[in-house]
């Protein structure tokens, strides 16, 4: 997989102007872009991404406006929601989940954005039905075609929106996907026009199997080119809460980083 030369480093926010700065430059740059395809630019939800960020830097994130946050390990996200219940946030897990994870997403989270799997999708079924819950859930789709990368191949997807069907917790609101990490733009936007097109064809056959038909793509190096590819969600971390000292390796298996 390539890597991006010149990746960006982004200063890390410490204070709530900081933080209300970083998501004033980030909902600028979605405005522009939707702008530039005749998009409105509210219809794209920034997602702040918070991992690896500590709970006291949160509450200066939540100050500023961050009332959605966004979080790839379970049991960080866990700790995070039993440490800031006196706060109103609205958790969402975006990465990979396995079966016996099940349970805690279950109990906090909001909407899960990573499913690929009928195992995944019986558990988390099982234990929100016991809690009397309901879940928004994004299939992910492996956009990419990279092995080692998780998510469905495009041609599975229809198949595995049908067998949702059965599970009646889970509210299935469109689709999710990462792009090439690559400085190659034209590559990027690959990803993210293959996602759309594959969201119009199934609503085209059967709407009913896509709800909203949403589509979150983009992250912090390339959620303008998702914005004019149709995001309708785009997950920001580094150029909110700033650069990480762990590769993204650490969180997207298979991924390679700077």
């Amino acid at each position: 997989m390539s890597t991006p030369e010149n990746v960006p480093v982004y200063p890390p926010a410490h204070t709530v102007a900081d933080f209300t700065a970083n998501l004033a430059a980030v909902r600028a740059k979605i405005e522009a872009a939707a702008s530039r395809v005749g998009r409105d630019p509210s219809s794209v939800r920034l997602l702040p991404v918070s991992k690896t960020v500590p709970e006291e830097r949160l509450r200066l994130a939540v100050a500023a406006g961050c009332h959605q946050l966004g979080e790839n390990k379970v049991q960080e996200a866990k700790r995070k929601w039993q440490n800031l219940t006196d706060l109103e946030i609205s958790w969402a897990v975006i990465g990979h989940l396995q079966t016996n994870k099940a349970k805690d997403v279950a109990a906090f989270a909001n909407e899960f954005q990573a499913l690929d799997s009928l195992r995944v999708a019986e558990a988390l079924d099982r234990r929100l039905d016991r809690l009397g819950r309901s879940l928004d859930v994004y299939v992910q789709v492996n956009t990419s075609q990279e092995p080692q990368k998780y998510g469905l191949p495009p041609e599975e997807v229809r198949a595995f929106l049908h067998q949702l069907n059965q599970f009646e917790t889970l509210r299935v609101q469109g689709l999710m996907t990462l792009a090439l990490f690559t400085s190659d733009g034209e590559r990027v936007r690959e990803c993210f026009t293959l996602l759309r097109n594959l969201r119009d064809q199934i609503r085209g056959e059967d709407p009913a199997l896509l709800g909203p038909g949403e589509l979150s793509m983009g992250m912090s190096g390339d959620y303008e080119i998702a914005v004019e590819e149709g995001a309708t969600c785009v997950r920001v971390g580094q150029a909110i809460f700033g650069s990480r000292a762990l590769p993204d390796s650490y969180y997207w298996p298979g991924e390679t980083n700077a």
